[in-house]
């Protein structure tokens, strides 16, 4: 008989994890610094639609790091503590990076304003 307290789910294994989990976070930051660069957060017929576009994609990219960081043991479920508060920290800071990327420069601000 199955044991229903022994479930075990594996995405994938645990070096793959572990290399996307670093790698990931690095291509973000890189997009976001280009999204930047060119302002694709001020652009487009809806700067709201765009902005929630951007929302979107960080959500599922937070979703995707957060499942990458709880598999770097080998197993999604079970996962231990110490994953579960790693992988929500990194979320938070995305979250955060997202916040971040969507607020304009203090010069534009003043350019803006003048």
């Amino acid at each position: 008989m199955v044991d229903p307290a022994d479930l075990r789910v594996v995405l994938m294994d645990s070096q793959t994890a572990a290399t996307l989990a670093q790698v990931l976070p690095l291509l973000l930051l890189t997009l976001m610094v280009e999204l930047r660069r060119v302002e694709v957060h001020r652009r487009g017929h809806n700067v709201r639609t765009t902005r929630v576009l951007l929302g979107l994609f960080f959500v599922a990219f937070g979703v995707v790091e957060t499942v990458f960081v709880l598999s770097i043991d080998g197993a999604l479920i079970p996962f231990t503590w110490s994953d579960l508060i790693s992988a929500l920290s990194i979320f938070a800071l995305l979250a955060l990076l997202f916040v971040l990327s969507l607020l304009d420069s203090p010069s534009r601000r003043k350019h803006d304003e003048a």
